[in-house]
């Protein structure tokens, strides 16, 4: 129940969440009974989708402007400085909404410009039922790895290579998702147990390689200390790290 209410406190994954229901609901009304199978699809597209945003997006190198290292800072940057505090777990609704109406409605319309047969039904199996509740799953996996709570086997298995992004190497394991370590691997970005006794943790790893007290990360901690609950002495020390 924690967990529940710890989701369900932020607006993405309500909205999210409504967006799969209705998927769902509508797809087992009115749907054909054929266009189940492509739910899979989006699984497997939200898990890439998944990755690529981990990897390629939310750890661009730190901008030298404020206002976007702001904008990253929202987005992930924060949650490595302070990945404990729970208003930083989730995807900003900011980057989930537009993610589910831009994908939904290209695989739309890409479908009917070339004449699939009932391209709407498609689209919807795959992006907000598949894809939605891949990364609904993406979500709950990935605050259990920050939380102390009794966990599954699986829910200890994602615990683990998550934890080694988040204080062995930031720039490796951007999956979180089970199953998802395959696109790590082929990818260039897993550690494997061998380095892994070798691997020295990253310098300032959870500043993402920046000095702690850079000035884009003070002013990021001082401009958000309200909306994230930030103590000032939770600023001082992360200052100090």
């Amino acid at each position: 129940m924690m967990r529940l209410r710890i989701m369900f406190s932020h607006a993405a994954v309500i909205v999210m969440a409504a967006a799969c229901t209705s998927g769902l609901i509508v797809l087992a009304v009115y749907g054909p009974l054929w266009v189940w199978a492509l739910v899979p699809l989006g699984v497997v597209a939200q898990m890439v989708n998944e990755y690529n945003l981990h990897r390629f997006v939310f750890h661009l190198p730190p901008p030298r402007r404020q206002w976007a290292f702001d904008l990253l800072y929202v987005a992930h940057y924060g949650h490595h400085d302070f990945p404990t505090n729970t208003k930083l777990f989730f995807v900003p609704i900011w980057v989930a909404l537009p993610m589910v109406l831009v994908n939904g409605l290209a695989l739309w319309g890409i479908l009917a410009l070339f004449g699939v047969s009932q391209a709407l039904w498609v689209a919807i199996a795959i992006v907000p039922v598949g894809g939605v509740l891949t990364f609904l799953g993406y979500e709950w996996f990935h605050m259990t790895a920050h939380v102390n709570v009794p966990k599954s086997q699986v829910e200890r298995y994602v615990t683990r290579l998550h934890n080694q992004h988040h204080f062995r190497d930031f720039g490796k394991w951007f999956h979180v998702s089970p199953g998802g370590a395959i696109i790590d691997r082929a990818m260039g970005t897993a550690i494997d147990r061998d380095a892994l006794k070798h691997q020295q943790r990253i310098e300032f790893i959870r500043t993402l390689g920046l000095a702690p007290d850079d000035p884009r990360l003070v002013a990021a901690r001082h401009r958000f200390s309200g909306k994230y609950g930030l103590s000032p002495a939770e600023i001082a020390r992360a200052a100090h790290v």
